[in-house]
This record gives structure tokens, C-alpha cells and sequence, in this order.
């Protein structure tokens, strides 16, 4: 019976850190259904939904996160996921939010929290910060890929978020 995990992992950034962890997928005969991947700070991180079948999967993944850890410094954790396929998205269903100002605390928080209670999905969120030239100054960018239902007023919703935009002092655009 096919089983679905949930993996995360990080480790130091360095060549080979997705090699590791994919050979150890590939010899415990899984797939990688889906990832993200990618750098924060100096680490890089992963997470991974894997599929797989066999006596024991869960142990053996178990076993090798513990191994990746003790010979190639990767920290990695494993979960077992009950999944059940999403439904189908229709076309244009899926909004970009924009945001970007001087970094603060609560951000990520308040716009989030805005976005849960007008029941609008968060399907990615991706966020950086960076310092301007010359003055160092902390800015802060934050994209959102949301999922807005049919009764959610689109023209509401824009005016909370400029609202937002106005106590927080950042520029939020939704498209």
C-alpha cells in the first residue's frame, strides 16, 4: 500500500546537500511528489512530500534522517501524511499580494491574520529582507499567492489591505 510523508530538512549550504537527500529517497524506492527548496541565510532547506511503499517505510525513512544528520549534518524529519488530493483550482482563481516597506515587527502576522479572517487562502508565501545602499535601511518584500472565494468582495478587500498598508506605513497591492 503506497504510503505519502511529509520531509523537512536543512543543513549548511554547500554542493550536494539536495543530492544527499535525494539519493536517500531514491534508495528507500520513494518518489518526490513535490518540493520547495531553497536557501535562507546560509542554510538551505527542504520540503518534500514523498510517496512510497514497503514493510517498515516510516522506520527506514526514520533510521536514514537520523544517518543524514550524523554523517552529513543535515537535519531531517519525517511525518506520515494522511492525503487527500485538493480540488481542482479554476482558471484565475489564484491573487498576488504585494508587499514591501520598511521592516518591522508583525508584518507577516497582521497581513496573514487579515487574510484568515476574509477566508482567503495563502497557497505560497515567499519573503526577503534586504538593506538600501548607502543608508542600510531594512526593507522588507513579501509575496502572497492566495486563493480568494467568489463571495469575497475583491473591492473590500482591497480597501482592508490599503488600510493595513496605511497603520503598518508599507505599500500592499493586491492583483
Amino acid at each position: 500500500m503506497e504510503q505519502k510523508f511529509i520531509m523537512t530538512a536543512f543543513g549548511k549550504d554547500r554542493p550536494g546537500i539536495v543530492a544527499d537527500i535525494s539519493e536517500m529517497i531514491f534508495n528507500n524506492n520513494c518518489s518526490l511528489e513535490d518540493s520547495n527548496m531553497g536557501r535562507l541565510a546560509d542554510e538551505f532547506t527542504l520540503i518534500l512530500l514523498l510517496t512510497g511503499a514497503g514493510e517498515n517505510l516510516e522506520k527506514r525513512l526514520t533510521r536514514d534522517c537520523r544517518r543524514l544528520e550524523m554523517e552529513k549534518y543535515i537535519s531531517a524529519f519525517i511525518r506520515p501524511l494522511e492525503y487527500h488530493h485538493p480540488p481542482e483550482k479554476k482558471e484565475g482563481q489564484l491573487n498576488t499580494i504585494f508587499v514591501e516597506g520598511v521592516d518591522q515587527g508583525g508584518i507577516v502576522f497582521k497581513v496573514s491574520r487579515l487574510l484568515g479572517d476574509n477566508k482567503v487562502n495563502i497557497e505560497t508565501l515567499t519573503s526577503e529582507k534586504k538593506h538600501m545602499p548607502g543608508s542600510g535601511t531594512a526593507l522588507y518584500a513579501m509575496e502572497i499567492k492566495a486563493g480568494i472565494p467568489p463571495e469575497v468582495s475583491m473591492d473590500d478587500l482591497t480597501e482592508q489591505l490599503d488600510n493595513l498598508g496605511d497603520d503598518l506605513n508599507v505599500d500592499i497591492t493586491l492583483t
